[in-house]
């Protein structure tokens, strides 16, 4: 099984960024823990991160008849980018939404995803390990 794993804008500045919310585990150390969790389960991940919505896009229709499941944390995307949610719904690639804070729990402009409308499940608060979930549910879906 191939993953694509796409963390979106500010996710770079993890353990930099509002650590309060967000946490101390860096950019590197989600990308070496995603890679050990795939290692884990036999499965091959390529990881990408932007902050910008078109190569978000670009990333996701280069992964057309490439990839078998997608991994998106769209970051800010995620409440403003009917783009991204139509990159996602075009491809028909099996996607899992993964945020590592409970949006419910933040400002009521997080509360709405617009991407999950194309996403088969979402994880939402449950900090870096929400990233294996979301292999583990994309493992059942194929299963």
């Amino acid at each position: 099984m191939k993953i694509l794993v796409i963390n979106g804008p500010n996710l770079n500045m993890l353990g930099i960024r509002e650590p309060h919310i967000y946490g101390n585990v860096t950019y590197a150390q989600l990308e070496e823990y995603i890679r050990e969790e795939a290692r884990k389960r036999n499965i091959e991940v390529e990881l990408f991160q932007s902050n910008h919505e078109g190569s978000i896009i670009d990333t996701i229709q280069a992964a057309y008849q490439k990839m078998d499941g997608i991994i998106i944390n769209p970051g800010g995307y995620t409440f403003t980018s009917i783009a991204i949610l139509d990159a996602l719904k075009s491809v028909s690639i099996p996607a899992v939404e993964v945020h590592i804070t409970d949006n419910m729990k933040r400002e009521s402009f997080r509360h709405h995803s617009i991407t999950e409308m194309a996403c088969i499940a979402a994880i939402v608060g449950k900090g870096i390990p929400g990233y294996s979930q979301a292999m583990d549910i994309l493992l059942e879906h194929f299963a």
